[in-house]
């Protein structure tokens, strides 16, 4: 196996590809990348089994074969080292790798090829076209609310549901839910899977800039297409919960509240609440919000008041800081409203106006 390629380009593939490879792996060969010539077309792979990472670079090609190389070793090498011409020489027999550069010569040993987990690439799998940045967003804005619970397997992802025109990503805990769909998608299928956390990081830190995602999905996996790169990787299995049973419709009072304003009074209040469970009480009253946190352990107290808009009965209620400041976070909108039924039911709050195509919905369960 012989090519000739820019250290720069190959350190760029294998930063792509490197996103799947887990320290102290399961099986050993897990920390190689699989390398796969073919004339001029080199094949790069890692995985961790639940997420592979496959990504093609142009090369000058003289020998083809396959080899895993040792990932830690090739990544350190390439990024102490400046752009310059690589010449990679492996014997397949004896495993040995010889990488000769402008000024120097390294050698290590690799793994058979033949021993690497067998890759699958997509064939029947549905397919949707997606534009990346809007994943982008929609990891953003509901990834944090995915459960760290063991035992409820089927929340510790992103919910992705297909329902023709509309694509919505749902992600909860139990404690607080986001619902963000997108209104304006091209489909022919209705379908739900669930997406790993992992997964998602990992596609996230990968995706373009801006143009198209191919995604193919399947019962078991789902595969994204983009850039002479796939990301593919294993569905959570189970059913998602029905988020939207749980999620109050008959909401009379109305609280609309400058949304940087709200994330930096929270901010400060969560310093001065019980650190279990982080509980800050809303009073609301027509035109005046006083939000106030508690910890007795302590003696710590701390209150503020804010301009709101308010439609309703007067009311407190009882609302988790922690979570709040997530939420907010997660949104850019200037104004947000809450929608508000009892201070025994959860919070609804979504932005006062909608982006164009776009609908996040966030609700959060009430601490009382």
């Amino acid at each position: 196996m012989k090519f000739n390629v820019s250290s720069s380009a190959l350190l760029k593939h294998l930063q792509i590809t490197g996103g799947a490879i887990a320290s102290n792996p399961v099986i050993p060969i897990l920390e190689d990348f699989l390398f796969k010539l073919k004339g001029n077309a080199l094949e790069i792979t890692a995985s961790t089994i639940d997420v592979t990472i496959q990504s093609k670079m142009e090369v000058n090609g003289s020998v083809n074969g396959s080899i895993a190389i040792p990932g830690k070793t090739l990544l350190e090498t390439l990024k102490s080292m400046p752009e310059q011409p690589l010449e990679f020489v492996v014997d397949l027999e004896l495993r040995g790798i010889e990488i000769t550069s402008t000024s120097g010569k390294y050698k290590l040993v690799g793994e058979r090829a033949e021993d690497y987990p067998e890759v699958t690439q997509a064939s029947d799998e549905e397919k949707l076209v997606f534009d990346s940045q809007k994943i982008v967003r929609a990891i953003d804005k509901t990834i944090f609310a995915t459960s760290n619970d063991e035992m409820r397997q089927h929340m510790k992802g992103v919910c992705m549901n297909i329902d023709f025109n509309h694509l919505t990503f749902v992600a909860t805990d139990a404690h607080k839910l986001v619902k963000y769909s997108f209104l304006d998608i091209q489909s022919n299928v209705a379908s739900s899977i669930i997406l790993p956390k992992k997964a998602l990081l990992a596609l996230k830190a990968i995706l373009p800039r801006e143009g198209s995602v191919n995604i193919f999905y399947g019962k078991t996996k789902a595969y994204f297409e983009f850039d002479n790169t796939i990301l593919s990787c294993r569905l959570i299995e189970g059913k998602f919960p029905d988020y939207n049973a749980v999620i109050p419709v008959n909401n009379p009072n109305l609280l609309k509240v400058n949304r940087p304003e709200l994330l930096s009074a929270l901010r400060r209040l969560a310093i001065f609440a019980n650190k279990t469970t982080n509980q800050v009480v809303f009073n609301i009253q027509d035109k005046s919000l006083t939000i106030s946190a508690s910890d007795l352990d302590l003696n710590n107290e701390a209150t503020e008041q804010l301009i709101c808009d308010y439609t309703g009965e007067p009311m407190s209620i009882g609302l988790n800081a922690k979570f709040l400041v997530e939420m907010l976070s997660a949104l850019e909108h200037e104004e947000l409203q809450f929608e508000l039924s009892a201070n025994n039911k959860p919070a609804i709050i979504v932005p006062s106006e909608q982006d164009p195509g776009e609908n996040i919905l966030m609700l959060v369960v009430t601490n009382y």
